[in-house]
């Protein structure tokens, strides 16, 4: 088997989940990584076991290098994902997609134009039963969508001592919680419905107003604390709570929460859409159960078992019923698709896996949230 050679962008939390889903997949090879400096690339390189290591324009240079993974803060995916476009390789960049919808359009532009396999890693799509409600309300069973509610709830930046670069606009853009994890939420919501948010109302609130950003390195989750003279104060104004509601295209209604400040909560996505037949509802915290409601009938649980799917769902599944899965497989199961279209060098005519065009589609949404809670109004998108 000749192995696809993969070249890592960023190394901070997101980049190693990468690697190690790539290196789940045998006709992978993570060959290469980079950093912002040479010796940050080779450090970074040595504890994860890759045996080479470049900056990011010595990267590019690698004609072996097939696929580059953008990994790193929001701010550099628009320059880098551009970049490796003209440098001739196929691209899986981190959402957002850019940081705003000019950059986002171009790049949505130059992957077609250069035919490269190109893939934004909206990962949730890939728990197997966020696939079984997609096809099951492909094949009817859920019947007409009445109402959707959604939350993304965690507690990472619960505490004003909590910091990270994404708590800078320059660095993040001008939302934070809605742009981070929102995202997915939005994007999961529209995957399995099929429907398109035509119209929403938000509602940000900045909890902390001022934090406390450490003058010391602090590991993002790990919750280890400074001495108060290791801290200065920065104001905030992205937000760490929002409330949206959303209108539909076939008319009805959903709402949506997003707090990064809920304790206890540490990446909880829930999701329940309620048709005229059946609810679905969906926590990814019990990744591998799904619950399903009825009027005049017993409730149900379905569990994740290969056996009891639909066969496109059943295709996100590794192991039996019985055996968990959960957020790295999510990560396998979407770039096994990516890398199907790798290997046959160009991007399909209708992918499975979400594309720069998809990027683009959330930055939209996010962009006219932010207008939402700007003007206090609904706001068309």
């Amino acid at each position: 088997m000749t192995k696809i050679k993969v070249g890592i962008v960023g190394t901070g939390f997101i980049g190693p989940a990468h690697i190690e889903a790539l290196r789940r997949l045998p006709n992978i090879d993570v060959a290469a990584l980079c950093e912002v400096t040479i010796e940050l690339a080779e450090a970074k390189a040595k504890q994860l076991g890759i045996g080479r290591w470049y900056t990011f324009e010595e990267l590019l240079k690698q004609e072996d290098i097939q696929c580059v993974h953008i990994c790193t803060p929001n701010f550099l995916h628009y320059s880098q994902s551009k970049a490796a476009l003209l440098a001739g390789k196929h691209v899986v960049c981190e959402k957002p997609l850019a940081k705003d919808l000019h950059e986002a359009e171009e790049l949505v532009a130059l992957a077609a134009k250069t035919g490269l396999v190109n893939a934004v890693h909206f990962n949730l799509r890939y728990y197997p039963l966020v696939r079984q409600m997609k096809t099951m309300r492909e094949k009817g069973d859920l019947g007409e969508i009445y109402s959707i509610m959604g939350s993304y709830l965690q507690d990472w930046l619960f505490y004003n001592t909590d910091y990270n670069w994404r708590l800078e606009p320059d660095k993040s853009g001008d939302s934070r919680a809605i742009a981070d994890i929102g995202s997915h939420l939005l994007d999961v919501i529209e995957y399995i419905t099929g429907l398109k948010t035509v119209e929403v109302m938000a509602d940000f609130n900045t909890v902390h107003k001022v934090r406390k950003k450490p003058l010391k390195p602090v590991e993002t989750y790990s919750g280890k604390m400074l001495q108060p003279e290791d801290y200065a104060d920065v104001h905030i104004n992205t937000e760490d709570h929002a409330n949206v509601l959303l209108r539909f295209d076939n008319g009805n209604r959903g709402c949506v929460t997003v707090s990064q400040v809920s304790a206890g909560r540490k990446n909880q996505l829930k999701l329940e859409i309620s048709g005229s037949n059946k609810t679905f509802a969906f926590n990814s915290e019990s990744p591998n159960e799904m619950w399903i409601g009825n009027r005049d009938q017993a409730n149900q649980v379905l569990m994740r078992d290969p056996s009891l799917a639909y066969p496109e769902a059943s295709a996100l599944m590794t192991f039996p019923g019985g055996h968990n899965e959960g957020f790295s497989d999510t990560s396998k199961q979407l770039f096994k698709e990516v890398y199907a279209a790798v290997e046959a060098g160009k991007q399909p005519e209708n992918p499975k896996y979400p594309t720069f065009a998809d990027g683009y589609r959330e930055l939209l949404i996010c962009e006219r949230i932010l207008d939402s809670t700007r003007s206090q109004q609904w706001v068309k998108i």
